[in-house]
């Protein structure tokens, strides 16, 4: 017989899906590593799983112990997911705000949920310094620290982007990434550059978050806002500092919706938000790099995790967007004219 030995053992190994309908229209391979696969129903179960193993084999984590950890979400079910698979306990800590959706599953999987008020990093009551602080003051807890455990992006180093390579039989040209640490972009382009240095890295960032300012600038800047939950750094963390990046640019939150929906009617692909930011990223990239390229990008996790959102009429009307505004074909054409000088050029290279 053939089995695993608990549902932490699922995670990993995801599919990678191509995406008929943007492949066609782009005339180059759009794929999509379909994260939402692994059992906590995200790209985040990778880091849990290699940050507890890691802090077990270094004697951080004992028997007995409680885990701890802020975040907006995804990470917290991951870790949840995790924990009682490996027999520990975990108090997610989460701002107020974000999807209920998320909020369930956290309960569902079997952590405890401390929700704080949101405010700026800079505010002690911050969920990530609330869960550090609760970390330090009980012996008994261990801390997961995600912005800062290398453990983090070493999950997509030795897994996610060797998966990649594999998938592709190494014609992956492209690579298209959201940031919520840093651990996603960090460990895959690190692993994908040392397979090609050619491996073209873009990242991706919504309105309000200050990556693309930073990259662009040195500085940390937040210009406008987005509804997307986890997504975006307004400091540097040491996941994000492993990040090779080449390109980066920032979408609007009506893009998300155009590709969402797009998706969804052709290709029968239900999008969470950070999901259709990295989709319309891909599309972004295939229009600027021209046909025959094959990006690779991620379903971070499932649709249904952005329901009251991204699937929302009501909210969406009172963020002022039209679910009609576009078709995938007119959005395709305008960043095909979009002018070169709003992408940022890490390397200095056109």
């Amino acid at each position: 017989m053939t089995y695993k030995q608990n549902i932490a053992e699922l995670i990993g190994n995801t599919d990678l899906l191509r995406i008929p309908s943007l492949s066609q229209l782009t005339g180059c391979e759009i794929l999509v590593k379909c994260e939402f696969q692994n059992p906590g129903g995200s790209i985040k179960d990778r880091a849990a799983l290699q940050m507890v193993q890691d802090a077990i084999a270094k004697g951080e984590l004992k028997p007995g112990m409680t885990i701890v950890e802020g975040t907006a979400g995804n990470t917290g079910i991951g870790l949840a997911v995790v924990a009682k698979a490996l027999g520990y306990k975990m108090l997610t800590v989460m701002p107020k705000g974000q999807t209920p959706e998320k909020e369930k599953m956290i309960a569902l999987h079997g952590s405890e949920l401390m929700l704080v008020d949101p405010c700026p990093f800079a505010n002690p009551n911050h969920f990530y310094h609330t869960a550090k602080r609760l970390g330090e003051e009980n012996e008994d807890y261990w801390w997961a620290n995600q912005f800062e455990n290398i453990s983090n992006a070493k999950a997509h180093y030795e897994h996610t982007g060797p998966e990649i390579w594999q998938q592709t039989d190494g014609k992956v040209a492209t690579l298209v990434s959201v940031s919520g640490t840093g651990g996603t972009i960090g460990g895959c382009s690190r692993y994908l550059k040392e397979q090609n240095k050619n491996v073209q890295v873009w990242s991706i960032d919504p309105d309000g978050s200050g990556i693309y300012h930073y990259l662009k600038t040195g500085e940390y800047k937040a210009q406008g806002s987005s509804f997307t939950e986890g997504i975006g750094i307004m400091r540097t963390v040491a996941n994000f500092a492993q990040a090779r990046i080449d390109k980066g640019i920032t979408l609007p939150d009506d893009d998300l919706v155009t590709v969402s929906r797009a998706v969804r009617n052709a290709d029968g692909l239900v999008l969470g938000s950070s999901s259709a930011l990295n989709i319309a990223g891909a599309l972004f990239a295939a229009a600027k790099s021209g046909p025959g390229k094959t990006i690779v990008t991620f379903a971070c996790d499932a649709g249904e995790r952005s329901f009251s959102k991204l699937w929302n009429p009501e909210f969406l009307s009172e963020k002022g967007i039209d679910e009609d505004r576009e078709t995938i074909e007119q959005m395709f054409n305008r960043y095909k004219a979009v002018d070169n000088s709003v992408i940022v050029n890490v390397t200095g290279e056109d």
